[in-house]
């Protein structure tokens, strides 16, 4: 396994973090790597991210995001899919870049999805054409997680409450 370096970019394109994984996956247009949550403990509210959570991340340099899938640092639990809407990544031989935009989309284990960061998104003020990719780039999110389709194949839906009540 490959050392591999992730920077994240703002949407001006200067760095805003950095950080080391290992490469899993190397594709023509796309790389995986898995990398460990390095921070201080964050509660989102919607998910709370602990040092040393898990995390396998796809970057793609032909799509408007990237995903990430959190698995809990003790129970080793899905938490989610952290997806950020960026520009194309930049892949490298040991190095991958993306420009945030600032929009995301969170989808829980259960498909239930999340758009966060909209207003952030449009403080950015981008051109016409790039914020109708990154829109375009939240519905396919919505739409593999709705389909299943990798890397959300483990989404478990809830149980239809109605459905419930009857079998009782």
């Amino acid at each position: 396994m490959t050392a591999f370096t992730v920077i994240k970019r703002d949407a001006r394109g200067k760095a805003v973090l950095s950080y080391q994984g290992t490469l899993i996956e190397r594709g023509e247009t796309h790389v995986c790597i898995e990398a460990q949550f390095a921070l201080d403990d964050i509660d989102l509210g919607y998910i709370r991210l602990r040092r040393g959570d898990s995390f396998r991340e796809w970057f793609y340099s032909d799509r408007y995001y990237n995903i990430f899938r959190v698995q809990d640092a003790v129970s080793r639990q899905l938490k989610g899919w952290y997806c950020n809407i960026t520009r194309p990544a930049e892949i490298e031989e040991a190095q991958v870049s993306a420009e945030d935009l600032e929009l995301d989309v969170f989808v829980h284990p259960n498909g239930r999805t999340l758009v966060l960061d909209e207003e952030e998104f449009a403080a950015l003020r981008l051109p016409d054409l790039e914020q109708k990719r990154a829109w375009e780039a939240v519905n396919t999110i919505r739409e593999m997680a709705l389909r299943r389709q990798s890397p959300f194949e483990e989404i478990k839906t809830a149980p239809d409450p109605v459905s419930k009540a009857r079998s009782k």
